[in-house]
């Protein structure tokens, strides 16, 4: 029989949002359950800090800078497939319930809320629909009106006023439904905008967190005095919350991360226990929040934790509970969902499977993966336009390139908290180089279309050059498009090719 898949995603929380990565009282009792079930890994990262980006890691396999939303209110290129294209095309009911993002239209999606092909129109759920389904009063008063726990009593907001519990409530009617094609196997992805601002939820999560002081540690008077320009001002423009002691204070949005939980947990805990069985169950959120941590709120061009680390729980029924130290990405979880499935994994894809690391006996092994950041919104620049960032994250240093900005290197397990920007220490410029020339040969390898000589000529680089030409890489087989043909030739490519160019009369 072949296996049905859940796959579920939050929106703005990281690791340091779930209970079972920080250890913290916040109420994440089903995610938690299910970490106790299944394998956490807990180097997991967003392939960019940002929504949309972050998103199209996650439905097309391909970084944001390839299938074209590099930035939000983009939309993927015609010629780019999602999840849905895959499983649609071999024989899975493929149902999306919740937050897109990916259309480029706005945060909410097209007016009319229209349903990709690859997806079910009976149970497409985005935010436009969610919209639709509300006066014009009531759209304001969820986008601006429910700030406080105050507010949220005055206008009697309960569970079903929210996105969260109607995406929850319908996922459990596709569940009920495909109880009666017991053959049809199914892809059903759950999308919560929750715990994402607005912070919409009933009062009595919020006071469950009015007392409730989140310990960041000495990250939140971190000075920045040897970190980027542009963190500097971001500080500087977005000041940070954080006053009293290295703790933030924000009630509402504990308390919206808490009531994600519990919608969450209203799906898992509908499933039967055969259905448990014959259930991947893949949980994870696009990317975080600074909360406050190095002077810095909300996301954007960071290569910090806050932001990039994200939590990844993967169930099956096969596999023993346990944790995984190994570096993972987004970018490997659309292969890892074909492998489940039994789906040539196409070479286009621009991860890998996370099965043999599942199956592996050890808890860590060497793996390197990379997050990137080109600008935060195509519409405005009020988070400081275009600053263009790699990062390379290994099982021990993270490398931050700021093409246009001082450069970062953290020892992940000597400072956690990513204090000391160790770039320029002479004790680390060996494996510093080492990461620098992965990070470049990947970027090669994908063809990143923002690559450029300028991303190997650092200033604590002086053995590298400049190079103008390099190799032709034809676009890699999706397993469906038609076959690349040669600039010069008009015949079908035979791969990779060192190009000259010469004048010709």
């Amino acid at each position: 029989m072949k296996p049905n898949i859940i796959f579920i995603m939050t929106d703005t929380q990281a690791t340091n949002m779930v209970g079972c990565y920080t250890g913290l009282p916040l109420h994440t009792d089903n995610i938690d359950g299910l970490a106790r079930r299944g394998v956490k890994f807990t180097s997991a990262w967003t392939t960019a800090p940002l929504c949309t980006p972050a998103r199209a890691g996650l439905f097309t396999g391909l970084y944001s800078n390839q299938s074209g939303p590099w930035t939000n209110n983009l939309a993927p290129g015609k010629n780019i497939r999602t999840m849905g294209d895959y499983f649609k095309d071999n024989g899975w009911q493929t149902t999306y319930i919740g937050k897109w993002h990916l259309d480029g239209h706005d945060y909410f999606g097209t007016g009319t809320g229209l349903c990709p092909p690859e997806w079910d129109p009976e149970y497409w759920y985005d935010g436009a629909n969610y919209l639709l389904e509300l006066s014009e009063e009531k759209i304001s008063l969820w986008r601006n009106g429910l700030n406080t726990q105050a507010e949220l009593e005055r206008h009697q907001i309960d569970d079903e006023f929210t996105w969260g519990y109607r995406i929850s409530q319908r996922a459990r009617h596709f569940i009920d439904k495909q109880r009666e094609h017991p053959d049809k196997p199914f892809l059903l992805v759950l999308s919560y905008d929750e715990p994402h601002h607005p912070f919409t939820c009933p009062p009595r999560y919020v006071e469950r967190f009015a007392d409730f002081r989140y310990p960041l540690g000495a990250k939140a008077t971190d000075d920045l005095s040897d970190k980027p320009v542009h963190q500097r001002l971001w500080a500087k423009a977005m000041p940070s919350p954080v006053t009293d002691g290295a703790t933030y204070h924000h009630p509402i949005y504990f308390a919206c991360n808490n009531f994600v939980d519990d919608q969450i947990g209203r799906v898992l805990n509908h499933l039967t226990p055969e259905e448990w069985d014959n259930t991947w169950i893949v949980y994870t959120s696009d990317h975080g929040e600074m909360m406050g941590a190095h002077q810095l709120i909300s996301k954007g061009s960071a290569g910090y934790d806050d932001i990039c680390r994200v939590p990844l729980i993967i169930h099956g029924a096969s596999l023993p509970p346990r944790e995984i130290a190994t570096p993972v990405s987004h970018i490997d979880l659309l292969p890892t969902l074909l492998s489940i499935a039994g789906i040539p994994v196409p070479p286009a894809l621009q991860g890998e499977s996370l099965l043999p690391i599942l199956a592996a006996p050890e808890r860590e092994q060497q793996r390197s993966v990379m997050v990137e950041f080109n600008r935060y919104e195509i519409e405005h620049d009020s988070f400081g336009g275009f600053i263009p960032m790699r990062a390379w994250v290994t099982n021990d240093l993270k490398l931050v390139i700021n093409l246009f900005d001082e450069d970062e290197l953290y020892d992940r397990h000597n400072d956690p908290q990513e204090l000391v920007n160790l770039v320029d220490s002479d004790r680390y410029a060996k494996r510093r180089d080492m990461l620098h020339d992965q990070l470049l040969d990947y970027m090669d390898r994908i063809r990143d279309p923002f690559r450029s000589y300028r991303w190997a000529m650092r200033p604590w680089r002086p053995d590298r050059h400049e190079q103008w030409l390099g190799a032709f890489r034809p676009k890699p087989d999706d397993l469906v498009s038609p076959v690349v043909r040669d600039y010069d030739t008009g015949l079908p490519t035979k791969g990779v090719k060192i190009e000259e160019k010469r004048q010709k009369f």
